[in-house]
C-alpha cells in the first residue's frame, strides 16, 4: 500500500520535469523586466482581483497546510476538522478586519505599514527581525520533508536522494523568488491553486463513489479504520483529552496563519480598496472548498486506507493524500488513473515549490526594503540597487534554508510550523491591530509588542512537548518539557497584547502626538482617502 507502480513513478518524474521547466519559463515570461521596485515588489498591481485571489489562496495554502490538514484529520477525526475550520476563520478574519487597511496602510511590506503610525529604523529593523524568524522556520519544515516526500513518490529512498532532492528544491525556490518577484511568484501560485483543485476535487468524488456518495456511510467507515471508534467523531482525540490545550492551539491558528508576512505582502498588489475586497473574497471561497475537499480526502483516508498503514507511511499521516489516492484508483489501474495519481503528485510537488517560493520573497523583500534600504541606511538607496539587493536576500535566505533543512531532515520539526504560526498570533496581529485601528499606539508599544511576543513564542516553544518529551517531538530522546500546550499562544499573545498595551502607556513620549498622527492618517488607512506613502 506504501509503494506506488514504477508506471506512476516514470509518469510523476516526467511530469515534475515538465513543471519545473514550464514554471522557470513562466517565472522569465512574468517577472520583472527591469529593475524597478514597484515592478518587483508589487508586480504594478496589475493582477486581476481573480488572479490576486488565486495568488493569495496559493500562498495561504501550504505543502504543510494541505498535507499536514489531511494527514491530521485521518489520524485524529473531528479534531483535525476543527483545525482546517481555523484556517479558514483566520482568512476570514483577513477579509473583514485587516486586508483593506493593509492594502490602505502599505506598500511594499509590513515594515512600511508600521512605519505608517511610527516612522523610523528601529521600527524597520525589528520588523525585519521579527518576519525573519516568523517564516525561516517555515521555509525549513517544508524543505525538510520533501526530500521524504520525492521519495516515497518517486521510489528513491536513499539518503543521497533525499538531501539531493532538498538542495534542487531550495535552488528552485531561489530562482522563483529572485526572477519573477511578485507577479511572476503569483504565477505559479496561480497554477499550483488551480492544479491542486482539480486533483483533489478528482480524489474526493473517487472517495464518495467508493461509499455511494453518503457521508454518514464514510464516517463510519472512517471510525472503524481510525481505531479509535467513536472517539474518531468525538473531539480530544488530539490532544488526549485537554481542552485548554485545545483552545490554545485554535486560538494560535484562527490569529496567526493569516497575518504571516507571505500572506499580508499580497494585500499591497491590489490596484484599489475594492479589488482587494474581490481578491480576498475570491481567496476565503477557494480555501473553504479546498478545506471541504480536504475533510472528505482526510475521512477517505482513514476509511480506505486505515490508520496503521497510514503511520506507516508517514508518524503524522502526511503522505495521507497520495495513499488514499491509489487506494481508491486499485492495484491495477488504467492510464487515467494513473494520470489522476501523476496529477496528484504534481499538485503537491507544485505546492512544495510555490509556498517556498513565496516565503522566501518575503524573506528577500523586508531584509532589503526594511533592513537594508530603510533600516540601515539614511540615505535613499537607487531602485536598481535596493531590487538587486532583494534578489540577493533571496539567495542568502534560500541558501541557508536549504542547509539547515538538509541538516535538519532526519528530524521531526513540526515545531517549526508550529513556531511561525505561534510568532504571527502573538507579534504580528497585536502589532496590526493596534497600528491601524488604536489611537494612542506609540512606537514604544509597537516595539514591545513585536518582541515580547516573538521571544515569549521562542521561549515557551522550547518547553512543549512539540521538542521534546514524546516520540513525535524534534528530540524523541530528551525529555526537558516543561511547558504543558503544544502552541504558545494561551500565554504568548495575551502577552503580546499586554506588551503593546502597556509600552504605550507607560511610555514617556507624548502621546498627544501620537493620537493626532493617527487621526491624519485615519481617513487614508480605514478608508482609503488618500494614496498611502509609508513613513521610512
Amino acid at each position: 500500500m506504501t509503494g506506488f507502480s514504477s508506471e506512476a513513478q516514470t509518469m510523476s518524474l516526467i511530469a515534475f520535469m515538465t513543471v519545473i521547466t514550464v514554471t522557470l519559463l513562466l517565472c522569465v515570461m512574468t517577472g520583472p523586466d527591469r529593475d524597478d521596485l514597484g515592478e518587483f515588489y508589487t508586480g504594478y498591481r496589475s493582477l486581476t482581483p481573480v488572479q490576486s485571489g488565486l495568488a493569495i489562496a496559493g500562498d495561504y495554502i501550504s505543502a504543510g497546510t494541505v498535507l499536514g490538514t489531511i494527514g491530521i484529520i485521518a489520524l485524529v477525526g473531528y479534531d483535525g476538522v476543527t483545525l482546517a475550520l481555523s484556517t479558514v476563520l483566520s482568512l476570514v478574519l483577513m477579509m473583514f478586519l485587516l486586508a483593506e487597511p493593509l492594502r490602505n496602510a502599505g506598500r511594499f511590506t509590513m515594515g512600511d505599514v508600521f512605519t505608517r503610525r511610527a516612522p523610523g529604523p528601529a521600527v524597520r529593523i525589528v520588523t525585519a527581525a521579527v518576519t525573519l524568524t516568523a517564516l525561516l522556520p517555515l521555509v525549513v519544515f517544508q524543505l525538510a520533508g520533501a526530500g521524504d516526500l520525492l521519495a516515497v513518490v518517486l521510489g528513491f529512498h536513499a539518503d543521497g536522494f533525499k538531501t539531493g532532492a532538498i538542495v534542487f528544491l531550495g535552488l528552485l525556490m531561489i530562482a522563483y523568488a529572485a526572477i519573477g518577484g511578485m507577479k511572476g511568484t503569483a504565477f505559479i501560485q496561480i497554477v499550483k491553486t488551480v492544479v491542486l483543485l482539480v486533483a483533489a476535487t478528482a480524489v474526493t468524488l473517487l472517495v464518495l463513489e467508493r461509499f455511494d456518495f453518503s457521508l454518514p456511510v464514510l464516517l463510519d467507515a472512517a471510525a472503524r479504520g481510525s481505531g479509535a471508534g467513536d472517539a474518531y467523531l468525538a473531539s480530544g482525540l488530539q490532544f488526549a483529552g485537554d481542552e485548554i490545550d485545545m483552545i490554545s492551539t485554535q486560538l494560535t491558528v484562527v490569529l496567526g496563519a493569516a497575518v504571516l508576512p507571505q500572506i499580508t505582502m499580497r494585500m499591497f498588489t491590489a490596484r484599489s480598496a475594492t479589488a482587494v475586497r474581490r481578491s480576498m473574497s475570491w481567496a476565503v471561497s477557494i480555501v473553504v472548498v479546498t478545506c471541504l475537499l480536504s475533510v472528505v480526502i482526510g475521512f477517505g483516508a482513514a476509511a480506505v486506507v486505515g490508520r496503521e498503514t497510514l503511520v506507516t507511511g508517514d508518524p503524522q499521516g502526511k503522505t495521507a493524500f497520495l495513499m488514499v489516492t491509489q487506494a481508491v484508483l486499485g492495484s491495477d489501474p488504467t492510464t487515467l488513473e494513473t494520470l489522476l495519481f501523476t496529477a496528484v503528485a504534481t499538485a503537491i510537488f507544485l505546492t512544495l515549490l510555490a509556498s517556498v517560493a513565496g516565503i522566501t520573497l518575503a524573506c528577500a523583500n523586508t531584509l532589503a526594503h526594511d533592513l537594508v534600504a530603510h533600516g540601515l541606511r539614511r540615505a535613499t538607496l537607487p531602485p536598481r540597487t535596493e531590487t538587486a539587493i532583494a534578489r540577493a536576500a533571496a539567495a542568502g535566505v534560500g541558501l541557508v534554508a536549504l542547509v539547515i533543512a538538509a541538516g535538519a531532515r532526519h528530524l521531526n520539526l513540526q515545531a517549526l510550523l508550529t513556531l511561525s504560526f505561534c510568532i504571527g498570533a502573538s507579534a504580528v496581529a497585536p502589532a496590526l491591530v493596534y497600528s491601524l485601528f488604536w489611537r494612542r499606539f506609540s512606537r514604544t508599544g509597537l516595539l514591545a509588542t513585536l518582541v515580547t511576543g516573538t521571544v515569549a513564542s521562542l521561549i515557551l516553544m522550547t518547553g512543549s512537548n512539540l521538542v521534546s518529551g514524546s516520540p513525535q517531538s524534534v528530540f524523541p530522546d530528551a525529555d526537558f518539557n516543561w511547558f504543558p500546550f503544544t502552541t504558545t499562544g494561551l500565554v504568548s499573545v495575551p502577552l503580546g497584547f499586554l506588551a503593546g498595551r502597556l509600552g504605550t502607556v507607560l511610555s514617556e513620549r507624548d502621546r498627544a502626538g501620537e493620537r493626532q498622527r493617527y487621526e491624519e492618517l485615519e481617513p487614508a488607512i480605514l478608508a482609503g482617502a488618500v494614496e498611502s506613502t509609508p513613513g521610512s
